[in-house]
């Protein structure tokens, strides 16, 4: 079975399926993808996401607010309230994105070191996006004592550097169909690196979409695609894959 780590369900476009996310968990459960973790963006949409998916007892569920959305401040308070939530596994996304939104580097700053802070306190770990900030993600990570929780690097893009001071601090690397892709090569050298007990895969659904489903909207049954070329690009069966990124995603939450 395949595990789909990092998805977000309450974003697609349903026209596409009915306008029943049955059809998108069924799609998925139809090529063994039995489990997926919807990854929350923004406080605000918290409760409708949770309500969204009340009925899957297959969805995990993450809290938090994505480094590109920091309108305003992040109240930690209201962080660790919604956090409580019963399907609330991690804390996040959080983290920090210079690529797209440099000019709110210390926004964003402020606001990965709340989560880093609700997460300890919560004992959940945490799910980190990170671009074009590898020194300050480290840093920040290892001056807040994120290495006490743990957690994922989600849709993995940087360089084996970072991955590997991650690695040290406990987390987790998460590949998704950007590893598919044609310029993707510098990817793929780490994703052949990653030591076999702390990779995972997942589609970071609906964006990004993995070869041979370019140009549609991704869906968790698409991490299939992913899980593929890892085994390609490991030399490992694709059963492989599945149980070794299962076993991982369960370790991580104790589960």
């Amino acid at each position: 079975m395949f595990i789909d780590s990092h998805c977000h369900l309450d974003r697609l476009d349903l026209s596409e399926f009915d306008n029943n996310l049955d059809n998108v968990i069924k799609a998925a459960s139809e090529v063994n993808v039995t489990e997926m973790l919807c990854v929350s963006v923004t406080l605000k949409d918290f409760p409708l996401m949770a309500e969204q998916t009340k009925h899957y007892n297959n969805v995990f569920l993450t809290c938090g607010a994505h480094p590109l959305n920091q309108e305003d401040s992040i109240n930690p308070e209201e962080l660790q309230t919604l956090a409580q939530h019963e399907r609330v596994i991690a804390i996040g996304e959080t983290g920090l994105d210079y690529h797209y939104a440099p000019e709110t580097k210390q926004l964003q700053q402020d606001s990965f070191r709340k989560h880093i802070q609700v997460a300890k306190k919560l004992a959940k770990p945490l799910i980190i996006h990170t671009r074009d900030a590898q020194e300050d993600t480290l840093n920040i990570m290892r001056e807040e004592g994120a290495a006490s929780v743990g957690g994922i690097l989600h849709c993995f893009t940087e360089s084996w550097e970072m991955a590997e001071q991650a690695i040290e601090l406990g987390f987790y690397i998460s590949f998704s169909g950007i590893v598919t892709f044609k310029n993707a090569s510098a990817l793929r050298e780490v994703a052949a690196k990653v030591p076999s007990n702390k990779f995972l895969i997942e589609t970071d659904a609906p964006y990004l979409a993995p070869v041979p489903h370019r140009g549609k909207q991704n869906q968790p049954a698409f991490v299939i695609e992913v899980a593929k070329h890892l085994a390609s690009i490991r030399g490992l069966s694709i059963e492989q894959v599945a149980k070794q990124s299962t076993d991982n995603f369960n370790k991580l939450f104790n589960r």
